[in-house]
């Protein structure tokens, strides 16, 4: 259901923008002249809709398993839309037809990110609808009970994902439910008898399944013949789709994995964005920095920022800016509220911290106290996207793997910002920012900018 509303939407967006295109290239006065745009345009302009259209449907654009999750639906759509009109372009060529270069260029100037934001506004609106219960679907979980519940507990805390757990399949029946009490209903050879006898729509095989890879080829043939999804969760964990290549050899499927990406995130281009994004966010945002100083100001008299000494990049020391959303005696009155934190691991949060000042509870909840670290990013200390820069007491504490975390610049904001903020566990937080070194990419830091807009206006874990 959900792959023919996003079909129809293709087709609308598709439509609207060469209805768009063959406006403006009669309104704008960068185009020639001319009156007979509209006498060459709308007697293609269905077919031109039905070839791109199709070259989507080719190229997987309405496929399930790429809607909804991750960045490769958004890149899937842009590279067969330019498929599309490369084929255009060829057609038109090959039957000599006199179509407006000026139209042929707005219409997927305009489509293609239109197309993009269109996708993006319904994936939001799907993601809403299945928290508040909606286009859910029932699974089952197979594995050892301790893998049930690990795999069950990201989709309960991912609600936005649709799944449903109604019962797990593990080997033997001395249990009547795993630890976290999910209810053990059959063995995980027992999946398709399970199905019907629960109103399960698929099932989730997670390690601990089977003894043999072979066992997995004969449920899926099974299955198969019940309309179920199967999905095979791998002891892979951690590790982007774009660094997994899977060859088969041999009739074995091996799966090769790229070197992490840590230094890629140094690159120049990451800079070059950083240097012209924390420009332009400076001008924009400088009066209203300018407010937020005057109110710190005035309410206490005591200094408008701060620099608070924080690790970057290898393990380098620097100045991090900040607003000053706390008492000027808050350093001195950290001891006396230690042991009221409230955060696993070394983080030190206080939901209601008594040093926090009234301008500062403000300016923390839609975190504009951090708008002074886009002087951070602009002489390189920082970036826009990457791991927070952590205390230096805190990272005395780190486990030897979480050092990785200092191998790219820190940043205003990542994946734990977008994820939960300070609701987050302490392993979640290490297990995202390691997530963001090891996987790094552009398209990465773009989907996490834009996510962030919508995790501080909802001021989720923000305190």
């Amino acid at each position: 259901m959900l792959t023919a509303i996003l079909a129809l939407i293709d087709v609308l967006v598709i439509s609207l923008s060469a209805v768009v295109a063959a406006f403006l290239r009669n309104s704008l006065t960068v185009f020639r002249p001319t009156q007979d745009v509209a006498e060459n345009v709308w007697p293609v302009a269905v077919a031109v809709v039905g070839l791109w259209m199709l070259v989507l449907f080719i190229g997987g654009a309405h496929r399930a398993k790429r809607t909804g999750v991750g960045t490769n639906e958004y890149t899937v759509v842009l590279m067969w839309s330019l498929v599309a009109a490369g084929a255009l372009a060829i057609a038109l060529y090959l039957t000599a037809y006199n179509l407006s270069r000026g139209f042929f260029v707005l219409l997927f100037g305009v489509g293609i990110p239109l197309l993009i934001v269109c996708r993006f506004a319904f994936r939001r609106l799907v993601h809403r609808a299945r928290v508040r219960g909606h286009f859910r679907v029932s699974i089952l979980i197979s594995g050892s009970p301790e893998n049930i519940d690990r795999v069950a507990s990201v989709l309960s805390r991912e609600r936005w994902l649709g799944y449903d757990v109604v019962g797990a399949l593990a080997h033997g029946r001395e249990i009547p439910a795993t630890p976290s009490g999910i209810a053990i209903v059959g063995e995980p050879a027992d999946a398709v008898i399970a199905l019907s006898r629960c109103g399960a729509q698929g099932v989730i095989f997670a390690e601990g399944s089977f003894a043999e890879a072979s066992m997995f080829n004969e449920m899926a043939r099974e299955l198969e013949d019940q309309g179920a999804q199967m999905i095979v969760v791998p002891t892979l964990t951690d590790i982007a789709a774009g660094r997994v290549n899977v060859r088969p050899v041999a009739g074995l499927p091996l799966v090769f994995i790229e070197a992490p990406r840590a230094a890629q995130a140094l690159s120049w281009a990451k800079r070059a964005f950083d240097l012209v994004g924390s420009t332009a966010l400076i001008v924009v945002f400088l009066p209203l920095m300018l407010l937020i100083a005057l109110a710190i100001r005035l309410e206490d008299r005591g200094p408008a920022a701060f620099r608070q000494r924080r690790i970057g990049l290898r393990g380098e020391q620097l100045d991090c800016l900040k607003f000053r959303s706390m008492s000027t005696d808050a350093e001195q009155r950290l001891r006396e509220l230690e042991e009221r934190n409230q955060a696993a691991g070394v983080l030190f949060k206080l939901k209601d911290d008594p040093r926090v000042t009234r301008v500062g509870r403000v300016i923390r909840r839609f975190s504009l106290d951090e708008l002074p670290q886009f002087f951070n990013v602009w002489t390189g200390k920082m970036s826009l996207v990457g791991p927070r820069p952590a205390l230096p007491g805190e990272v005395a504490r780190y486990p030897k793997h979480v050092l990785r975390r200092l191998d790219v610049r820190p940043g205003i904001t990542g994946l734990w910002q977008v994820s939960g903020r300070s609701d987050l566990s302490w392993e979640d937080t290490v297990r995202l920012d390691l997530y963001y070194v090891d996987n790094w990419s552009m398209l990465q830091d773009l989907n996490i900018l834009g996510r962030t807009v919508g995790a501080v206006l909802r001021s989720r874990g923000a305190y």
